[in-house]
């Protein structure tokens, strides 16, 4: 029988505002209305708290190793990890192996609001080129062999102000733009490739697994949803997105199973059933598969996200 899900404990990232933003914590006194921040902070700090905001966060770790938890990505880092996480996207790094008295420097941190970007790309078409960055940044993009140069760009930022501000901030822009070694880091992202066809086909399909995960899903439903064949919707779709069907339902469950794993005390079995998979030990594989780690293992790492130091 198939067990109910517990109700929601109070795990939700808590919301970062303005008023929180104190210099003392390594935040820029007085900033007026420049929308690009620059916080350079150490560790430990109340800042390290599991958090989200309506800022994009450019985070450059120059000090400590730890934990990193971004969505439902949880992971390592030490210095030099490098990462751009999108508006409203929970975060923390927790670091594990400090000096007795801390560090004075372990983040070099980039904030900056989406509005005057979006606004911008209206009369400044050139801004438009940054569209795939931000969008890919909801999953948290994780940036190699950038670190050095976007330490100096930091302080050429936070060392300068109004157009000239600007101007080191499109730079940099132009940096992680152009940057091809990168890795997302929370729920799989599908790359599609193809025409306007293919992409409107595509979504098609995704809208109906993101509306019915829960269920069972044939591929004759998903092919005749499009006008097609089940084979040749599977030559399709293995072609346009470089998944099979059933392995793009498979990640797609196991990330809504990320999600109730980190916001529920459920029994394991609940979530499997809930997200859509009859079986335990098939959910246990396909998990395993994706995440790298048993669904146990998740929930026991994503709690560390949690900093007990934090205030």
């Amino acid at each position: 029988m198939k067990q109910v899900l517990s109700t929601r404990r109070n795990l939700s990232p808590e919301v970062e505002h303005d008023l929180l933003r104190d210099p003392r914590l390594g935040y820029e006194a007085d900033i007026g209305k420049e929308f690009v921040r620059c916080v350079e902070h150490g560790s430990p700090t109340p800042l390290e708290r599991w958090h989200c905001h309506d800022e994009y966060e450019l985070q450059l770790i120059v000090g400590a190793h730890g934990q990193a938890f971004v969505g439902d990505y949880v992971g390592f880092f030490e210095p030099g990890h490098l990462v751009l996480t999108g508006p409203r996207v929970p975060h923390n790094w927790v670091s594990a192996d400090l000096p007795p008295d801390g560090l004075a420097v372990r983040s070099l941190v980039i904030q900056f609001r989406e509005a005057p970007l979006r606004d911008g790309m209206r009369a400044i078409s050139e801004l438009e080129e940054t569209l795939p960055l931000l969008e890919r940044a909801h999953h948290g993009i994780e940036f190699f062999g950038l670190s050095e140069a976007v330490r100096e760009r930091f302080y050429r930022i936070k060392q300068s102000h109004g157009l000239e501000r600007f101007a080191e901030f499109a730079s940099l822009l132009c940096l992680l733009n152009r940057c091809q070694d990168y890795r997302l880091l929370s729920s799989d992202h599908v790359a599609f490739t193809g025409s306007d066809d293919t992409l409107s086909a595509v979504n098609k399909v995704i809208s109906h697994v993101n509306d019915h995960y829960a269920e069972a899903i044939s591929v004759g439903e998903v092919s005749a949803l499009v006008g097609m064949s089940e084979s040749a919707f599977s030559r399709f779709f293995s072609k346009a997105t470089g998944l099979t069907f059933t392995n793009f339902v498979n990640r797609l469950r196991v990330n809504r199973a990320c999600q109730l794993l980190m916001e529920r005390d459920s029994y394991v079995s609940s979530v499997c059933y809930a997200v859509g998979f009859n079986n335990v030990a098939n959910f246990n594989r396909r998990f395993l598969e994706v995440k790298g780690m048993t669904p146990t293992q998740f929930r026991k790492q994503a709690a560390g996200r949690f900093n007990p130091t934090s205030s």
